[in-house]
């Protein structure tokens, strides 16, 4: 399994799945084929270069894989990651996520270690030469701390939020916003048919460019975002309103799953996971609930959250996959690192992987959203990136 080209790139997947990562990696490995590089695959994002044991032989079959152009033949037909993911954050690790060699080393059962260290030994243990991280903000951050130790890395921005800072577009966000709107569309008849609103929630922790646009494109009577905090008696108004004037008594709307009313909380459960977020979800069944206690009208309640995220991309993540791993060859074929590929004004570039501290992007709320009425409302279209942020 010891590859022996002369330069060795490796890959991950971190963070929440989206379609478009299989055709991402097939066509890194394809292209790194072409100039004669041997590729590694890693495990679970992050966490297979936390877990591998160098003195352990079996450890590298559980955390590492060889890849070549006959293995990835196929998987660009279809959705999620074959080399799975994880949201580990090696900085900042966790006792009980720690792999039972490591633990050794933390101070106690509590305390969070940094094992940067650790991955970087093991990096060189691989011989790998340059690493392509495929994530969203909390996956490129790490990446960035690898570059910020001189490690050779290339960033990809993915996620169906479209809010990594720094470019228009990541992999994944046509696909979710293309799903939602046809699902949107396909609860039009039984909320038509019962004369019922329909609440539909969506993801987007703190950027609600998703419940934006898929309302936005679908024509929802109401979109609520994750940016703005929204007045449930307001709401009711609005929605109560919506239906009486619809011939087909019903009325739709959106949701973030990041959405807080005035005066209230986001919906979370559970504890922190390896970059501080805790578990997001409820706000929508909470709101429909109480949608239907105010007004006595009958609610459909239908959080689409995973089956956005899930099974094969559509066109132009494909298309976006398939470039943005043509640009990263690229970079490292020119031995040019610490970037990230990106999609800028239309156009496809790279820009410092420092951009990811910036943290994420949010929705323009003055140019793009109406908060007094809660909808979307695109105010100038001119100059505006195609996908909106």
């Amino acid at each position: 399994m010891t590859p022996t080209s002369k330069t060795t790139i490796g890959i991950l997947t971190g963070g929440g799945d989206v379609p478009g990562l299989n055709p991402c990696i097939k066509q890194l490995v394809v292209g790194a084929h072409r100039e004669g590089m041997a590729i590694l695959g890693i495990y679970r994002g992050w966490d297979g270069l936390v877990a591998l044991n160098s003195e352990d032989p079996t450890s590298r079959e559980a955390n590492v894989i060889l890849l070549d152009p006959a293995r990835v033949r196929t998987i660009d037909r279809s959705g999620g990651t074959i080399l799975h993911t994880s949201r580990t954050n090696p900085a900042a690790l966790k006792y009980k996520d720690a792999p039972d060699f490591l633990r050794s080393g933390f101070r106690s059962s509590e305390e969070k270690e940094d094992c940067t260290a650790h991955v970087l030994d093991n990096l060189s243990h691989l011989g790998i030469d340059a690493l392509v991280a495929i994530g969203g903000d909390d996956t490129l951050s790490f990446a960035l701390r690898l570059h910020q130790e001189a490690f050779p890395v290339i960033a990809i921005p993915k996620t169906m939020d479209n809010d990594v800072t720094g470019t228009d577009y990541c992999i994944g966000f046509s696909t979710a916003i293309t799903r939602s709107v046809n699902f949107i569309h396909a609860l039009r008849t039984s909320s038509g048919s019962h004369e019922r609103i329909a609440v539909v929630e969506l993801f987007g922790r703190y950027c609600g460019e998703t419940s934006l646009v898929s309302g936005y494109l679908a024509g929802v009577e109401r979109c609520i975002i994750s940016e703005v905090p929204y007045n449930l008696d307001t709401l009711c108004q609005f929605l109560v309103a919506d239906r009486e004037n619809n011939p087909s008594r019903y009325a739709m709307m959106t949701i973030s799953e990041g959405a807080v009313m005035e005066g209230g909380e986001m919906a979370l459960s559970g504890e922190a996971d390896a970059f501080g977020h805790r578990k997001l979800g409820g706000i929508g069944a909470v709101t429909a609930e109480m949608i239907k206690k105010r007004t006595g009208i009958g609610i459909i309640f239908q959080p689409l959250l995973y089956l956005m995220r899930s099974g094969s991309p559509d066109s132009l993540d494909l298309m976006v996959a398939f470039n943005y791993a043509t640009a990263a060859v690229d970079l490292i074929r020119r031995r040019i690192y610490g970037k990230m590929v990106a999609v800028a004004k239309g156009q496809y570039t790279a820009v410092d992987l420092s951009v990811v501290s910036a943290g994420a992007k949010r929705v323009d709320v003055a140019e793009l959203y109406d908060a007094d009425n809660y909808r979307p409302h695109i105010r100038n279209i001119q100059g505006k990136p195609m996908f909106l942020y």
